[in-house]
């Protein structure tokens, strides 16, 4: 399989514990990607950056610990979620509850993670929060950099609900859903970041223009050597299309608007 130059450089960086080999290595992946960045071997012209949907009054999200259906150990379920948490707060009008009171709360009842729609609900209450995000790492591969999150978006609501049994019944999720049920969500999202893909780098490339600035020779193709920044890219994608979601679903017979992407 040949391995594209970021993966190259990520694996650069992740290479020789000594400090000589990290050394010549992070020189070495430095140099290539300033190269790549250089070459032009991005898609170019002018992006499009992110769109963040507004909400006023300011409504309350806490974030749950995230599970891992990816059967990798290889990233820490806490970190990603706190990961979730702070990108969440990028979007106006939104005061997040960090991961730590939702621990606090599920330590009390003596579990370790969200157990069910109506437990969600209920946490939330409790916390006096307005939405909970419940979500679970379905994929995880830090060579291709490859990322699955599956994400719900909880909080009371009348019993009303719209939602594709067809589409909501082939995607991998932490809770099954049923459109009759009074706990349904408020918004679903789940997809796949594939690092090697174009859509994902045109993402990524606007992603980075709308974080205050760059001074690294890798540009925006940090967010793709570095692991833990392309984690931040995901979870902030993912929060974002919740936050879409619920905004359409503030609209009088609106319901809850399913999308499933694969990029």
């Amino acid at each position: 399989m040949i391995e594209s130059g970021c993966q190259f450089a990520e694996r650069c960086l992740r290479g020789p514990k000594s400090r000589a080999g990290r050394s010549v290595q992070s020189a070495a992946a430095l140099a290539l990607c300033t190269l790549l960045a250089a070459s032009g071997c991005s898609s170019s012209g002018d992006r499009k950056e992110f769109e963040l949907v507004s909400f006023e009054p300011v409504m309350t999200v806490a974030v749950a610990p995230a599970m891992n259906f990816s059967g990798s150990l290889e990233f820490d379920p806490i970190r990603v979620s706190d990961l979730m948490a702070s990108e969440l707060s990028s979007v106006p009008g939104i005061g997040v509850v960090g991961v730590n009171r939702v621990l606090a709360v599920l330590a009390e009842q003596g579990v370790a993670q969200i157990q069910s729609p109506e437990h969600a609900v209920d946490v939330c209450s409790r916390i006096g929060a307005d939405r909970i995000i419940v979500f679970a790492v379905t994929e995880y591969d830090p060579y291709a950099p490859t990322v699955g999150i599956s994400a719900q978006l909880y909080g009371r609501r009348p019993p009303v609900t719209a939602l594709d049994p067809v589409v909501t019944s082939r995607m991998a999720r932490p809770f099954s859903i049923s459109s009759q049920e009074r706990n349904a969500p408020w918004a679903i999202v789940q997809r796949t970041f594939n690092g090697v893909h174009e859509a994902v780098h045109d993402e990524v490339r606007d992603y980075a223009k709308s974080r205050t600035e760059d001074d690294s020779p890798f540009g925006w193709r940090r967010y793709l050597a570095s692991q833990q920044l392309y984690l931040r890219f995901c979870t902030f994608a993912i929060a974002r299309e919740l936050m879409q979601q619920q905004s359409q679903a503030y609209a009088p017979g609106e319901g809850v608007v399913v999308q499933e992407s694969r990029t």
